[in-house]
């Protein structure tokens, strides 16, 4: 839900700032000698970017989480950037470096504090964000539901699957690969593989879907190739009774993974790849597929049932779907899919998920 009042309280915070900064002492005589001016600084600018973050937040669906943070971020670090930029707001008072240091400071612990529920808490508004239409032109095609295939440089399962059903729709369920970085040098053959084929599906008519799971990093850049992108939760489709995210997010004790899964999307990771030379940063693409591999496994072991039955009723009146678990799991009205490293797909079929190769006979696949 929007929230446009709140565009209001960053505005307010701003000009606090500027009269307060135009004074030759604090209201009521207080004097804040150092390093207490430099608190107040930093304090004061974290108040902006928390309110800042959370008006764009609310009002805006379509930015990820580091291109919001990096927007925020530059915002309020610039107001002390330059003498020149400062005195704009403020004639006759030079910057101070430290008093911008501070600032800089201030807007990143004030986004980072703003962003302190998404390590324990299921409100993960913040997190969340779609591009593009959650409404496909008929309903009543076969959606294919594709969830962690795990590709490497064979799509396996891909091409047989299209020739078979080749007037069906498609959802990708996140992990569509061992690690994929959407950055211009880091993607891979099979990568521009798939994004063609999505492509000709598109061009064919096709409804394609991609929400990102826990190997996908900054596709956003990809998100005009695909009616739907996401990432998070809140994944559904207008107009029919199914929801969706990628399941990473179902098990709030995994604190770990939260911690990793916001560090991993951040503005500073971005520019870190963003700036890093193409050979070292594909291998630091590919030590993050090993220790994705590896980490948490107390936690991938065993299927977070009563976590996942929770998310599952969050959405009453629609099948709520998963990948992540690579188990076929049914609790309340929520589904983990099976693991499609092996081709194993399903399709979304008249209000029923049912594997899509027994679905094409009988009913005996039928999960709901």
């Amino acid at each position: 839900m929007r929230m446009r009042w709140l565009w209001i309280l960053p505005p307010a915070v701003a000009a606090t700032i500027v009269w307060l900064s135009a004074q030759s002492h604090y209201p009521g005589g207080i004097e804040l000698p150092p390093p207490l001016d430099k608190v107040a600084h930093a304090s004061v600018f974290g108040a902006l970017a928390w309110l800042l973050d959370l008006a764009i937040q609310r009002n805006r669906s379509d930015l990820p989480l580091y291109r919001r943070h990096l927007l925020v971020f530059l915002a309020v670090a610039l107001y002390g950037a330059t003498d020149e930029w400062h005195q704009f707001f403020v004639p006759g008072r030079s910057c101070e470096f430290g008093d911008w240091v501070a600032d800089a400071v201030g807007g990143a612990l004030g986004l980072f504090l703003g962003s302190a529920q998404l390590l324990v808490t299921r409100r993960l508004g913040p997190l969340s964000w779609s591009l593009g239409t959650a409404r496909r032109t008929d309903s009543k095609r076969d959606l294919i539901l594709v969830a962690d295939p795990h590709w490497g440089s064979e799509l396996t399962g891909l091409e047989e699957a299209t020739a078979r059903f080749p007037a069906a729709d498609w959802l990708f369920l996140g992990d569509v690969f061992d690690v994929w970085v959407g950055m211009p040098g880091l993607e891979t053959e099979g990568q521009r593989t798939f994004l063609a084929w999505v492509d000709a599906r598109r061009a064919a008519g096709r409804w394609v879907g991609l929400w990102l799971g826990n190997r996908e990093y900054f596709l956003d850049r990809h998100a005009a190739r695909f009616d739907l992108m996401g990432e998070g939760i809140g994944g559904t489709l207008e107009g029919e009774a199914l929801t969706w995210e990628h399941g990473d997010l179902v098990n709030t004790a995994d604190r770990r993974y939260r911690l990793w899964n916001v560090a991993s999307r951040s503005g500073p990771l971005w520019l870190l790849f963003r700036l890093m030379p193409g050979g070292p940063a594909r291998k630091v693409s590919a030590w993050m597929e090993r220790k994705l591999r590896t980490t948490n496994t107390a936690y991938k072991l065993a299927f977070p049932r009563e976590a996942f039955r929770a998310a599952a009723e969050a959405h009453p009146g629609t099948t709520f779907l998963t990948g992540h678990f690579h188990t076929h799991e049914v609790e309340a009205n929520g589904i983990a899919l099976p693991w499609a490293h092996e081709g194993r797909f399903m399709v979304w079929r008249k209000g029923r998920v049912v594997d899509l190769v027994l679905g094409a006979r009988q009913e005996a696949g039928d999960w709901r």
